[in-house]
């Protein structure tokens, strides 16, 4: 089975990221400028429901065209995000790849697996654990 590169090791998704810059830099498109996350909530929403239609129908090319469309409005926000110091893309990135890890140590730590509703259990476990862990570190 073919393994493509990672996304954020491909030229393309750094050809995004740029022309986000560009779009929202200063002499970029006034309407990308304008724009911020609360604002971009209903375009997300929008490609979300999009992308499931597309992939109710089946069609490759319009699965592939709606999956850009998601991406590109991802990499707005995380624009956004990283222009006011708050994180970045490659964080956000960074938190998928590590959470993904620990919910699947049957994968990637060498624990025992077992059927699907054995796997369910333990990812709602290992959620919970997180949650509790995020809830004590938080300031009272």
């Amino acid at each position: 089975m073919h393994q493509p590169a990672p996304i954020g090791d491909t030229e393309a998704f750094r050809r995004l990221q740029e022309i986000v810059r560009t779009l929202r830099g200063e002499h970029g498109c006034p309407w990308d400028i304008r724009q911020t996350p609360a604002s971009l909530k209903k375009y997300l929403l929008e490609e979300c429901r999009e992308l499931a239609e597309a992939i109710d129908s089946g069609r490759d090319e319009d699965i592939c065209e709606e999956i850009g469309d998601v991406f590109f409005i991802l990499t707005m926000l995380t624009a956004m995000f990283a222009e006011q110091d708050r994180f970045t893309a490659e964080a956000a990135l960074e938190r998928i790849v590590a959470k993904m890890i620990r919910r699947h140590p049957h994968v990637f730590s060498g624990a025992a697996g077992g059927d699907e509703h054995h796997l369910r259990r333990q990812w709602e476990r290992i959620k919970a654990e997180e949650k509790q862990a995020a809830a004590t570190k938080r300031p009272a």
